[in-house]
């Protein structure tokens, strides 16, 4: 039915991103925007053109890792979009993508402080908070984004003690350690968001060390959510499903690369743009009375745990 008006808000979610253009090229991990961007075909929407603010987080401070590139550059736009300033940490040597992301940030009137960090150590992630406090004054918004995948098509024989244990450190000790170490910074109304992943309930075979962190993630994401209720501090998950990310082309084999989103119900994969809302939403004072959540931002793919 029609009343003949056209809806310039209402779009076809198959429609309003092209599936990226790429022929399959695996590239040198970690992975970098200009990579992607020539990898893909097109450059990735972090929401430069398209993210407008409402001031949802007005003079806040937000924490986010894996800040520089993917996932973590468009929550760093939109929370800055929405008044926060950002502390931006990101892997040592990443830094042009990281320079961009601060200028973004910049670019809406808000501060950007870098931190240039390999969150697999203890120290590196005192030393994080210890910067956000020292620069910022205090976390209203603590946002754990860091990752590390590489897909073994081998499965469980293929990955190593060594791969293991990285992709630990860095998807869970880090969290671990930087919830502990940031909650004595944060007042009621503080808000903790973990960047968990569809593989959490629906595991890839080359993917399993990956996912079995993943899924860790969602279990602590409640467990904490319920001790620190009492405090006021709410703490929820992001589950993304396949994201067009400088991780994508650099840690999975040709042919998945290839084939990245097309599995969806929407049939094709995501932009960064279309998950830094969610981030939003958990941030803002619109999601006051959710904690221990788990939001799917995965094109149809069902997320269940």
């Amino acid at each position: 039915m029609s009343d003949g008006h056209a809806d310039q808000t209402r779009q076809d979610p198959t429609e309003v991103h092209d599936q990226p253009d790429t022929e399959g090229e695996q590239l040198p991990a970690p992975g970098h925007e200009d990579s992607v961007t020539a990898s893909m075909g097109e450059k990735p929407d972090h929401g430069e053109d398209t993210y407008v603010g409402h001031d949802r987080l007005l003079d806040q401070v937000a924490l986010i890792t894996g800040g520089d590139s993917g996932i973590g550059r468009a929550v760093a736009l939109a929370f800055a979009r929405e008044g926060a300033d950002v502390v931006i940490a990101y892997l040592d040597g990443e830094d042009d993508d990281a320079r961009e992301t601060a200028r973004l940030v910049e670019d809406a009137g808000r501060r950007a402080v870098l931190v240039p960090t390999d969150l697999v150590e203890e120290s590196a992630c005192q030393a994080l908070v210890d910067t956000a406090v020292r620069e910022l004054g205090r976390i209203d918004v603590l946002v754990n984004n860091a990752a590390y995948q590489m897909a073994q098509p081998g499965g469980l024989a293929d990955i190593t003690t060594e791969q293991l244990d990285r992709v630990m450190r860095t998807n869970v000790y880090a969290m671990f350690w930087l919830c502990r170490m940031a909650l004595p910074h944060m007042k009621a109304g503080s808000t903790i968001i973990n960047t968990s992943s569809v593989q959490s309930s629906s595991p890839s075979p080359e993917l399993l060390d990956y996912a079995t962190t993943k899924a860790a993630i969602v279990n602590f994401t409640r467990g904490l959510a319920q001790s620190v209720a009492e405090h006021g501090i709410r703490v929820n998950a992001v589950a993304p499903g396949p994201i067009w990310t400088p991780l994508i082309p650099a840690t999975m084999p040709e042919d998945k690369v290839a084939s990245f989103g097309k599995q969806t119900p929407l049939g094709r994969a995501g932009q960064p743009a279309e998950v830094a809302t969610a981030f939003v939403f958990l941030a803002s004072p619109e999601s006051s009375y959710v904690t221990g959540e788990v939001i799917a931002v995965t094109g149809g793919n069902p997320v269940t745990m």
